[in-house]
């Protein structure tokens, strides 16, 4: 009998402790509305900064935006004379067979509008130098990058 009664007391104690360490089935969701807030700033920190490849001081204008569906083909001039086809530096010999190799690769032709960033603190005589190997390179649709006025 005292077998019976320790046997018994020691299955009564196993079946408790099961009945406290039952899995919880809510969720904690404070830590992720933590994360999701760090990521938040994260992303509007990081997203200007972005959108501009090459610094420059843009002229201001009244003009309005072009509407285009696809990234365009920009070069941007410096203050310091210095060329980049999109993100990239070039030097203005390159230039031209740059965009003879790219307007192959694009399928968009010479008909496609190439955009021109220039600073404007550059040598107008550089920005008309890009300009002209624009032409040499067989592009007629060429449009200037300028910011709107304040």
């Amino acid at each position: 009998m005292a077998a019976n009664a320790a046997g018994k007391g020691a299955w009564q104690s196993r079946r408790s402790r099961l009945r406290r360490a039952h899995v919880m089935s809510e969720i904690n969701v404070t830590p992720m509305v933590d994360v999701m807030l760090v990521l938040l700033i994260i992303f509007m920190v990081a997203a200007p900064l972005l959108t501009a490849g090459v610094p420059l001081d843009l002229p201001q204008t009244q003009a309005k935006a072009l509407e285009q569906n696809k990234e365009p083909l920009t070069i941007s001039v410096n203050d310091k004379g210095q060329v980049y086809l999109m993100n990239s530096e070039i030097k203005m010999d390159e230039l031209m067979p740059k965009l003879e190799a790219i307007t192959k690769n694009r399928g968009g032709g010479v008909d496609e509008r190439i955009f021109v960033r220039g600073d404007k603190k550059v040598d107008y005589g550089t920005v008309m130098k890009v300009m002209g190997r624009l032409s040499q390179a067989g592009y007629r649709k060429v449009a200037l990058i300028t910011e709107t006025e304040q």
